[in-house]
């Protein structure tokens, strides 16, 4: 009795495996996202997150604006100072933390500073929600990215 009730439990437990659905991937920030002026609501750039030994950075790929071709980060106080907005890696050393993206930094060209960076992705992966702030989370400055269209 003992071996036709395992073996009825071993059918149930692969019938139900077979049968319930997989769990779908979980959205990932690696690709491309369209960036906006916070204050224009206009594009600003293209980012391309790519995901390296475990860690995200993310670099600026395009822009809609044709003078970026040729801006530089003048403000920028690390090893950035002066090279190319286009190409530049405003993104570094984030790491997973539950649903979350933590750890690293973003920097913001314009003004050259350095920020904390919190990273989600919502909207089964068509949103990424960058967060940056100095000090503690409580203060800083939160963008919604959209991500490219292949």
């Amino acid at each position: 009795m003992t071996r036709r009730v395992a073996g009825c439990l071993i059918v149930a437990f692969l019938l139900l495996n077979a049968i319930a659905p997989s769990r779908a991937a979980e959205p990932t920030p690696v690709g491309d996202w369209r960036t906006f002026d916070d204050h224009t609501g206009e594009e600003r750039s293209v980012i391309r997150i790519v995901e390296r030994n475990g860690a995200l950075f993310g670099t600026i790929v395009s822009s809609p604006d044709p003078k970026a071709a040729s801006d530089i980060c003048k403000k920028c106080e690390d090893d950035r100072k002066g090279k190319p907005i286009i190409g530049l890696e405003i993104i570094r050393d984030m790491r997973r933390d539950g649903d979350v993206w933590t750890g690293g930094r973003i920097l913001d060209p314009e003004d050259g500073g350095l920020y904390k960076a919190t990273i989600r992705v919502e909207d089964f992966g068509n949103k990424l929600v960058l967060h940056g702030y100095i000090g503690i989370p409580l203060f800083g400055r939160t963008q919604t990215w959209i991500r490219t269209k292949p």
